[in-house]
């Protein structure tokens, strides 16, 4: 890391690492700028943009990527949980590869939907019965959907600064792009005031939806008594309560929902279950799901080209019942609890305004010092510092989230990618330590 950068005002500190990166990737800003032409931005994923150009990644191998200008780097972003297996994992490939064999597109099911069906309500104590999707977005929905149809009530509860995908969000500011629905927006951990709402408003709320930990705003826990009340106040006033474990379900082999004993009406899945390819899904009592029953006279409605495309369900398959086993999720979440303490165990001892927050294999760095609870008491942290220090660690070799310092471990990165992060972030604390005070 170039001692140069190590000077006292982060915002110049923030601008200069990003012409330094500039300076280094000049094959992704052609990339970028040729895609220019035909996208809003160069860009179709909002999320992973970062100025003044994305990196353009080029090929990846286990927990290694390179980009177009050659550069080699630690995947530590884990796709956001959907990279759990890493890049190009044998068992996965071979799945894929017997796949493409036997052909796809079949216009019809398939023997695997049934098999990947099972395997997640095998897992997962609220899943009864099941419906496949192709994201967490699409199994969000469908999930709302579904309560608003069965209870005949038009209101659902979020938390503020909550995220359920692209069209379910409860943050700060309004997003114009939501399914308008009548919401009620609580304070997240918040056990009296959420309380107070669902009772005020229990006659109009079809739904609860909560993260059982917020994954992308921060890998901010929910405390186990407030998950608590939550399932106390839903069940005794008919409101079903839905946890949204599309990132958080890899935390345990049977999510956090079997971690906690907590078990809620109905879970949203996503991510990693389709080994890498997209997918979604939304299940929980057989009661709330028997309407998708395409046998009954006016069945709900749930179709979907790619719902049950053979791809996502082969590379699931072999995934969930080959690979990330629950003994594979014991061990992955047992070396992230590990690593979450290294790392603040550094900052501590170098007295930086620094922590990194999460359970198992999800963690994310926060420029301040205090508890964080809640989205509030994250965007309290310094914004720039966190921005600064994703430039920093991607020009030592490791790649996190642009802007939000989120990291999802996957099984392929080893004891000395982790040593190599620790090395980073005590290098960082050394440069920018003026900083960090």
């Amino acid at each position: 890391m170039r001692q140069s950068l190590a000077n006292t005002d982060a915002p110049a500190a923030l601008e200069e690492a990003k012409a330094l990166y500039a300076a280094a990737h000049p094959t992704s800003r052609r990339v970028h700028e040729a895609a220019l032409g035909s996208m809003p931005g160069g860009n179709t994923r909002t999320g992973i943009f970062f100025d003044p150009f994305p990196v353009a990644w080029a090929r990846g191998d286990g927990a290694t990527l390179w980009d177009e200008d050659g550069h080699r780097r630690t995947d530590f972003l884990g796709e956001a949980t959907a990279g759990i297996y890493g890049h190009r994992h044998p068992v996965i490939r071979a799945a894929i590869e017997a796949q493409l064999e036997r052909g796809w597109n079949f216009g019809g099911h398939t023997a695997m939907e049934g098999e990947l069906a099972g395997l997640l309500c095998a897992r997962f104590p609220s899943l009864e019965r099941v419906r496949l999707c192709n994201s967490g977005s699409e199994a969000n929905t469908f999930a709302v959907q579904t309560a608003r149809v069965v209870t005949g009530r038009p209101a659902v509860l979020g938390f503020a600064g909550c995220y359920h995908g692209g069209f379910l969000t409860f943050t700060a500011q309004d997003n114009p792009l939501n399914v308008p629905f009548e919401t009620v927006v609580a304070p997240f951990n918040d056990i009296e005031a959420t309380r107070a709402l669902i009772d005020a408003h229990a006659g109009r709320l079809a739904v609860v939806i909560v993260e059982p930990m917020i994954g992308g705003g921060g890998c901010i826990p929910a405390d186990r008594d407030f998950l608590l009340m939550l399932r106390e106040r839903t069940a005794h006033h008919g409101i079903v309560l839905i946890f949204d474990e599309v990132m958080t379900s890899r935390l345990s082999p049977g999510g956090l929902q079997a971690k906690h004993g907590i078990t809620p009406d109905m879970t949203t899945l996503g991510k990693y279950i389709g080994g890498g390819f997209t997918a979604g899904a939304f299940g929980g009592r057989a009661d709330l799901m028997e309407g998708f029953d395409p046998r009954q006279s006016v069945p709900l409605q749930h179709s979907g080209t790619y719902n049950n495309n053979v791809f996502t369900l082969a590379a699931g398959i072999a995934g969930l019942g080959q690979v990330y086993t629950p003994e594979a999720a014991l061990a992955l979440n047992a070396r992230g609890d590990a690593l979450r303490e290294r790392l603040n165990a550094l900052c501590h001892r170098a007295g930086a305004a620094l922590q990194v927050t999460g359970i198992g294999s999800m963690l994310a760095f926060h420029a301040r010092r205090g508890e964080i609870r809640s989205p509030a008491d994250a965007a309290q942290g310094n914004a720039v510092l966190r921005s600064l220090l994703f430039y920093d660690l991607l020009e030592r070799g490791i790649y996190t989230m642009p802007k939000r310092g989120f990291m999802a471990l996957s099984l392929p990165l080893t004891d000395n990618d982790f040593d190599a992060l620790e090395a980073a972030l005590q290098d960082f604390i050394e440069a920018r330590r003026s900083l960090l005070a």
